[in-house]
């Protein structure tokens, strides 16, 4: 820093700290980039990277690729673009020869998964100039293990490496590679790091800012010393990328079909925020916060997988794996803007209620063996109008093992937001409608109790004077389900909207 200004070459300020593409001054190598360079550069060798976003997975390889400059051609394919996928999916069906990065692999189709499995089999057992195709694959967390899953015995002769986000050291040394090439002093950088906490996105983009707040825009003709404020930096950062990302984040909260109750996206990606890493197990996420656990329980089986599906702007934001549970926001700036919202504004701007209570289910359906078809209409019908629905017939496999009795006095206790109850003589002669019943009955008075009347069977504990729907029409009856439709599920959904 010491040495006279005019030696140092002036550059931009995007050209040092860089939020697009690889950076060319301030890349700092993670502690196993030589090994990562040496399964890349070996002819054949599958190798995995997986890592948090953030890390650098995507940027080491680019780097590595630069640095081997052997004269093979690479193709870069991600699983986010439909082009390349048919690329992707050619290599597959082809075998072609070649070196391919396939970056988010994750993302990809199981089936495909498997098939480029088999490819990176056949090059592991080949080894060397033998095996044509070079598969370089960078997923999120776990990719590697699973892929070995598909194929066990290609473990040993597969590189599989993980980035970890850098340590004070290698943050330090991304900042002053770039403090020297703009000729600045930043002082007090440790904040930088406790605010990014080794992400090197993130690192670059806060310093970026720092220096744009500070007016340098590229290499300072006398050292300037840079002080800042990180929590004003936060606040710059954030509002830069509030135009990027708010909306998504709106679409998803909403939910697939808005109503103002419908709020367990909110309450997830809240929770996800909160959180110190942007790729979390469901499962696990909801058994340690027991504040949002219904919400969480409602959506990760079936609903939060297709609000994802049926929005394209939100898939390219979200990524969630039913099978295994895993939720990730794999895009950096994503999660740091997520991290640092006005939660309370965007509740506002979503038009949601504010709710007091964390139910698992919108409704339970109770009912006699003998009105199944009709109380399974009910809940599928429901349930494609993303609603959350306990039906027994949906959730056996997930109540295995256990005492239905228990569970029971659960939901229709307290862990439904309303009970619909399907009211006839086989409710009131059967035992188990008669159990649910009976725990359901004291909350009439809370006015979450909607009886369909079938016929003018009396039931202690129900008052007659409890407005219902009455439904005549008997499922082998003609055009019963769309008298279903307008005299049942149009009404119901008008009373969750409330």
């Amino acid at each position: 820093m010491s040495d006279p200004v005019m030696t140092l070459a002036k550059l931009l300020l995007e050209e040092v700290f860089v939020t697009e593409g690889v950076p060319e001054f301030t890349f700092v190598h993670p502690p196993n980039y030589n090994e990562i360079l040496l399964d890349i550069r070996r002819d054949g060798k599958p190798v995995i990277l997986e890592g948090q976003s953030g890390t650098g997975k995507t940027t080491c390889v680019r780097r590595i690729l630069t640095d081997l400059e052997d004269g093979k051609p690479t193709e870069y394919l991600t699983a986010r673009d439909a082009v390349d996928i048919s690329r992707i999916e050619a290599i597959a069906r082809e075998q072609t020869a070649g070196r391919f990065v396939i970056d988010d692999f994750h993302r990809l189709a199981k089936s495909l998964q498997e098939r480029l499995a088999d490819i990176a089999k056949v090059s592991a057992e080949l080894g060397g100039k033998a095996a044509k195709t070079k598969l370089v694959i960078i997923g999120i967390n776990q990719v590697g293990s699973e892929l070995i899953q598909l194929v066990p015995d290609i473990a040993k002769r597969t590189g599989i490496h993980k980035i970890t986000p850098g340590g004070p050291d290698d943050i330090a040394k991304l900042i002053n590679s770039g403090a020297e090439r703009l000729n600045v002093r930043m002082l007090e950088a440790n904040a930088v790091y406790e605010e990014t906490r080794g992400d090197y996105w993130l690192t670059q983009q806060i310093c970026q800012s720092i220096c744009t707040a500070a007016g340098v825009i590229e290499t300072a003709v006398e050292t300037k010393d840079v002080t800042f404020d990180i929590h004003a930096i936060r606040a710059r950062v954030v509002d830069r990328l509030r135009a990027s990302y708010y909306p998504a984040v709106k679409e998803f909260c909403r939910g697939r079909r808005f109503r103002a109750s419908n709020d367990p996206y909110f309450k997830l990606l809240r929770t996800v925020g909160q959180q110190d890493a942007s790729i979390v197990d469901l499962n696990g996420l909801a058994n340690a916060i027991p504040e949002v656990r219904g919400s969480i329980n409602n959506i990760k089986e079936r609903r939060l997988a297709v609000l994802i599906e049926s929005k394209p702007f939100v898939e390219r934001h979200f990524y969630y794996n039913p099978e295994t549970k895993n939720f990730a926001i794999e895009d950096p700036a994503l999660f740091y803007f997520i991290k640092h919202l006005d939660w309370n504004q965007l509740r506002q701007d979503c038009g949601f209620h504010e709710q007091g209570t964390d139910f698992e289910y919108e409704v339970a359906i109770s009912f006699a063996g003998e009105n199944r078809e009709l109380a399974r209409f009910i809940a599928d019908s429901l349930t494609t109008l993303d609603v959350s629905v306990f039906f027994d017939g949906m959730f056996e496999a997930n109540f295995l093992g256990k005492a239905w009795a228990q569970q029971f006095k659960q939901i229709f206790g307290h862990k439904s937001r309303f009970v619909v109850c399907i009211l006839d003589k086989h409710h009131l002669a059967k035992i188990w409608p008669t159990f649910e019943r009976e725990l359901f009955a004291p909350r009439v008075v809370d006015e979450s109790v909607i009886p369909i009347f079938l016929d003018d069977t009396k039931f202690p504990g129900i008052p007659q004077d409890l407005v219902g729907i009455r439904f005549a029409s008997a499922p082998d009856g003609p055009n019963w389900k769309r008298k279903a439709e307008d005299q049942i599920i149009m009404k119901l959904i008008d009373k969750l909207s409330e």
